[in-house]
């Protein structure tokens, strides 16, 4: 049976897997990550090193038929040979920040037409400019990889930006699916730093004899260009279903739904080019959610589902504001910070873990109401909250609509799968792929009563948040 093999970068791990064209797992490797996971900077040596880690543990692979990458967003800046010459910025880079705030009204207002995103956020743009600011470092700099394209290029020797890798970088048009050299010109960043676009199955390289001997896998064994992970988790959820609203919920939720014309994305939405074909989806990532939650499950110690299940909706008035680094979809405000509000001494810690919860899951609603205002879509749940059946439960609950939930949480890593499918042609297309590699399915239907103390919890919660005030320091 063919077989592929599959690589998922989260901010916590890095795993590897060889996946059979059935789903079957027949050999998989994990490596936990080093630093911190907030997103914010992060060691790209230390990622090639747990990368070739996973993928040196695989055993036999010799039957594969194409390797892909998930991993998730960021930008590497390159120099000669290859060499890493500045720290790495994850999704919440500050660096370059300050420099979009300030651009002209026009200029920003053309990078958001461009890459059809609401907000000027933390980018390989904004690593750009910022590079502006520090000539030495800046003529060391030849290219500006993502995270996938970085381990893509250690592998391959070659240098490519999959299309929605690109789509983050605010400097490609998301329609036409290529850069736009015009308005880096007008940015002050050189267009030469963005390599070629490639469609996420498009098979862009092979396997090099170094690579070869570093990481045990055949040399010449095809490699397709990838795509950062949440929009790989989501790709496979989808599949090419336009009813459904996927979730892949990690250190933050990613929401998308598929949408067959630009024009049909929400407003305040980030559009992205779909993984396979010439569809698109609309979403975006939140701020912290899951990550917010793990914060305090490190602070408070663990709680059993059954005692979190027992804590009442509302948690007798405490609130948690998960937005520690900031808001991205559906408010773009990355300067909100997170809060507990309400707090009595009667609050232990699971109170304060599931006001936690249940802010993550406000968070989540607010987008996918984004999505489908009629609430009519079902949500299609992994990552995860999708380990926990009391989590799951409260996420149907707070959404108020059936949530179906993944078997198997990890879809990011089974997404990768799927694009190599796809890539080596063992498939035709992202929803035979879904159909050979994706996960088993579970309908979670909200409880009639929990949901109608939510839909009340939630306008409170709502108005809570937004009367609070970033810090001094962030205005």
């Amino acid at each position: 049976m063919p077989t592929v093999v599959a690589v998922d970068v989260g901010t916590s791990a890095v795993r590897a897997a060889v996946v059979a064209c059935d789903g079957t797992v027949t050999s998989s490797a994990r490596v936990p990550r080093r630093g911190p996971a907030d997103g914010r900077l992060f060691d790209a040596e230390a990622l090639v090193s747990d990368v070739t880690t996973a993928l040196s543990t695989l055993g036999h692979v010799g039957t594969a038929r194409a390797l892909a990458v998930s991993a998730h967003i960021g930008t590497v800046p390159l120099g000669s040979g290859s060499a890493v010459v500045a720290p790495a910025g994850g999704w919440s880079d500050p660096r370059g920040l300050e420099r979009l705030d300030g651009l002209d009204p026009l200029l920003a207002e053309r990078v958001r037409a461009t890459s059809r995103r609401p907000a000027l956020g933390s980018s390989a743009t904004a690593l750009a400019v910022h590079l502006g600011d520090h000539p030495g470092l800046r003529a060391r700099v030849q290219r500006l990889l993502s995270p996938t394209g970085l381990l893509v290029h250690r592998l391959t020797g070659v240098a490519v930006s999959d299309t929605v890798n690109a789509a983050y970088a605010l400097a490609s048009d998301v329609v036409a699916r290529r850069w736009d050299p015009g308005l880096l010109t007008d940015l002050g960043v050189e267009p030469s730093w963005f390599p070629p676009q490639a469609g996420p199955t498009e098979v862009v390289g092979s396997i090099t004899e170094d690579a070869a001997r570093r990481t045990g896998l055949p040399p010449g064994l095809p490699v397709v260009a990838g795509g950062p992970d949440g929009s790989v988790g989501a790709g496979l959820l989808l599949g090419d279903d336009t009813g459904l609203v996927a979730d892949v919920a990690g250190t933050t939720d990613v929401l998308a739904r598929l949408v067959g014309d630009p024009s049909e994305a929400p407003a305040g939405t980030v559009l992205n080019p779909a993984l396979t074909g010439t569809r698109w989806t609309a979403g975006g990532p939140t701020g912290m959610t899951g990550g917010a939650v793990a914060g305090w499950r490190r602070l408070l110690g663990a709680v059993d589902d059954e005692v979190l299940q027992a804590v009442p909706p509302g948690v007798g008035g405490l609130m948690v504001l998960p937005s520690q680094t900031g808001t991205r979809f559906p408010r773009w405000r990355p300067r909100e910070r997170g809060a507990v509000l309400g707090q009595r001494p009667e609050h232990g810690a699971a109170e304060l873990l599931r006001a936690a919860q249940e802010g993550a899951a406000f968070t989540v609603r607010e987008a996918v109401q984004v999505l489908d205002p009629g609430g009519r879509a079902p949500v299609v749940l992994a990552g995860g909250t999708a380990r926990s059946a009391a989590g799951a439960q409260l996420r149907a609950d707070v959404l108020g609509r059936p949530t179906l939930v993944s078997a198997d949480p990890d879809v990011t890593l089974l997404g990768a799968a799927a694009l190599a499918l796809v890539g080596s042609g063992v498939v035709a297309d992202l929803g035979e792929a879904r159909a050979c590699v994706g996960p088993a399915l579970r309908a979670v239907e909200p409880d009639p009563h929990r949901a109608q103390r939510y839909d009340q919890l939630y306008d409170a919660w709502r108005e809570a948040r937004d009367g609070v005030a970033p810090p001094e320091e962030d205005r």
